[in-house]
């Protein structure tokens, strides 16, 4: 085949350049096998007879170029396609798009970390995908070349000697590359220049697929190259979950980077994901400590207390009927020896203040918003408030409370007891708080009136028992796993007030095991007369009775009472070491009353339980809720408008 000008033509690298009457001629190179042959003739062509081998040197050939030629010559423009139009595509599964995105990625990495490529990195994926497997870029005139005859390198000898279009290529776009080098001042001055490829110094290390940070990938998505996520979250927030479809998520060798699998972990949450087929199944043993997703079963228990201990604050407080409340409880309900507050707090009060809801609502505002009240009674002047973190108000059974009566003739209700029980998970609990008769001597009275609440408070009601064989109808302290019993027992010191006097002053720390010696409630259980199976933390605190309002010394009347323990704590539990005393005090800096509070912490064992109980279905005081928490924002605000004007008065002008 032959080109207008009489020139054979031939796929290989095509340059121009203009004479003197403006006529474009064109410069081949075809094999012959013999050296290079120059010839210089009117027509201005340049013909290689023997083009370089592939281990030649391009600097070699580029010398045999005359001067002239170098100084005119110039690449042909290339006519700018019009972009293809966007064809329509059907909407793409998430599986194909998370495919076409690394496929792209793939790509990018392999024209990254090619020696060799020369393309422009703007590129369409489509057509590089149909364009042929050649390491070098043709030059325009090859390509123009190579798409009008396709069949030259069959005709060409070098065609059959080289391989096919392939080899030429690839030799031709080295010497247009070479050209472009040494001319790209002079040549591209009217084109669009081209920078030349800049190889790394070194390998460039592999990049990874999954460039997310460490949070992302843990907060969002279970990895497959991130399985000690458990161990992680352990370390980090303590308590985990370890339900049924967590433990078969990790065990069955699911594909952890699954679309499906987005968002079901997240160490920043408590709750795991439950699976599809866990909810279908269908189980028999609903109801029983066998049943899988209980809610008072052993899974949820220990999902919230994997020790199954949870911390009770159980207080007493005589106040004396006065109508001044403290204007602080935090050192009564939150002493500071504890880091951490308690799970439960029950307070217990005898002769209360007339306005019972005033005090209910200072709780609440002392606790603040992360408890809630879970029930409260009342007995003529005898108060029970039970608060409960908002959290755990769903593994409650309902509330039943009972009352006695030991003062028959009195109009006003001032001694007796009151009860409370519900049952939480699969413990169940009885608070009793009592008003025992007063007197020193009056100790027969006051075991008369235990006995009689133990015989007459009914409860339960209808929770059902949870061990009725170790019940007992003539006792309703044995109908109850953990037992707590605190009031105002009303027991005094067998003792003068002058001996007891020096004794306080002999030891004025908490070295008051002289003091105990003498007391009447401490003899009395020793001989098991009264509050049979019960215990008592050891007391390091004074007497907690009776002091002069607002003062803290004792007696200054003319009755000159004996300081004595009559505000105490007791508890008994239905298996061995259940319960464990954690602290026990009084509260010496409220002085509204002429008795001290007194509390105790302990650290309760608790069983799971079954779904068969009658469930308090998360009720709560939600009134008074809102009330303590909307005066607690208040006092607040208000405190600290006070500090800023004390600042601003401190501030004097010097005119």
């Amino acid at each position: 085949m032959s080109t207008p000008n009489g020139f054979p033509q031939h796929s290989g690298a095509c340059v121009t350049r203009s004479t003197e009457g403006g006529a474009v001629q064109d410069l081949h190179a075809k094999k012959a096998g013999k050296a290079a042959k120059k010839e210089a003739g009117g027509n201005g062509v340049l013909t290689f007879e023997d083009p370089p081998s592939v281990g030649t040197s391009l600097n070699e050939t580029l010398k045999l170029l005359p001067s002239e030629l170098k100084a005119n010559m110039k690449i042909k423009s290339i006519t700018p396609r019009p972009p293809r139009k966007p064809r329509l595509e059907r909407a793409a599964s998430l599986d194909e798009k998370s495919w076409r995105r690394w496929r792209r990625f793939r790509t990018s990495q392999e024209s990254l970390t090619d020696p060799n490529e020369t393309s422009s990195s703007n590129g369409s994926l489509q057509e590089a995908s149909l364009s042929p497997p050649v390491r070098g870029r043709a030059s325009p005139c090859q390509q123009n070349s190579l798409q009008s005859s396709p069949d030259a390198s069959e005709d060409s000898p070098m065609g059959k000697s080289r391989g096919g279009t392939s080899d030429l290529g690839k030799r031709a776009s080295e010497i247009s590359s070479a050209f472009g080098g040494l001319l790209r001042g002079k040549a591209f001055a009217g084109g669009k220049p081209r920078l030349s490829q800049i190889m790394p110094a070194r390998p460039l290390p592999p990049m990874e697929l999954n460039v997310a940070s460490h949070t992302l990938r843990t907060a969002n998505r279970i990895d497959s190259d991130y399985m000690d996520y458990r161990h992680y979250s352990q370390h980090k927030f303590g308590r985990v979950s370890s339900s049924l479809s967590d433990t078969r998520l990790h065990g069955n060798g699911m594909v952890y980077d699954n679309c499906s699998t987005d968002s079901m972990k997240s160490t920043f949450s408590l709750l795991t994901p439950i699976r599809s087929k866990d909810v279908r199944s269908r189980s028999y043993l609903e109801g029983s400590l066998l049943a899988n997703g209980a809610l008072l079963g052993a899974e949820e228990l220990s999902k919230y207390f994997p020790d199954r201990n949870i911390g009770i604050f159980v207080a007493t407080w005589n106040m004396q009927g006065q109508k001044e409340l403290p204007v602080n409880l935090d050192d009564f309900l939150l002493p500071t020896d504890p880091d951490y507050a308690q799970d439960m707090y029950v307070i217990g009060v005898q002769e209360g203040c007339p306005d019972r809801r005033e005090w209910e609502i200072r709780l609440q505002e002392t606790l603040g918003p992360h408890y809630v009240m879970l029930y409260s009674a009342a007995h003529g002047v005898l108060y029970m408030s039970v608060f409960i973190r908002r959290d755990l108000i769903w593994f409650c059974s309902e509330v039943e409370y009972a009352t006695v009566t030991t003062r028959i003739v009195s109009q006003i209700k001032t001694k007796g007891a009151l009860g409370i029980c519900f049952t939480f998970f699969g413990t169940s609990f009885l608070f009793i708080t009592s008003h025992f008769t007063s007197g020193d001597s009056k100790v027969n009275e006051r075991k008369l009136d235990y006995n009689k609440t133990i015989q007459a408070l009914t409860l339960p009601k209808n929770v059902p028992d949870t061990n009725p064989y170790r019940s007992s109808s003539s006792d309703v302290t044995t109908r109850f796993d953990e037992v707590f019993w605190f009031g105002d027992f009303n027991f005094r010191l067998n003792k003068d007030r002058e001996t007891v006097d020096s004794i306080l002053n002999q030891n004025p720390g908490t070295d008051v095991s002289k003091l105990l010696a003498y007391d009447q409630l401490t003899s009395e259980m020793s001989r098991g007369s009264i509050f049979k199976g019960f215990q008592e933390a050891d007391i390091h605190f004074r007497p907690s009775y009776k002091f002069d309002i607002g003062k803290d010394s004792y007696d200054t009347t003319s009755k000159q009472r004996t300081p004595s323990y009559t505000d105490r704590v007791v508890f008994r539990s239905r298996y061995r070491d259940d319960i464990q005393a954690v602290k026990y005090s009084s509260c010496p800096v409220i002085k509204t009353s002429d008795h001290r509070p007194v509390f105790a912490l302990f650290r309760v064992k608790v069983r799971p339980g079954r779904d068969n109980i009658p469930l308090a279905a998360g009720q709560f005081d939600r009134e008074l809720y809102l009330i303590g928490i909307k005066r607690r924002i208040t006092r607040e605000l208000q405190k600290r408008q006070e500090q800023k004007d004390q600042k601003s008065s401190s501030i004097c002008s010097i005119s």
